[in-house]
């Protein structure tokens, strides 16, 4: 999930160097949200993982 977040970032810088303003604002904001899903999938492991007493699930 991360990695797609890096995609689309280097994509939305890409299209802002050659002038696609409207795409390059559109790949951003995929980039903002992949990333928030990212991070809180993320929290919610480490939720489980630390109320799990450290075991696998």
């Amino acid at each position: 999930m991360l990695g797609w977040a890096l995609l689309f970032f280097l994509l939305a810088v890409a299209a802002a160097v050659f002038g696609f303003g409207g795409l390059s604002a559109t790949f951003a904001g995929v980039a903002q949200i992949l990333f928030v899903v990212f991070i809180l999938l993320f929290l919610a492991s480490l939720v489980v993982r630390l109320f799990s007493g450290g075991r696998r699930v």
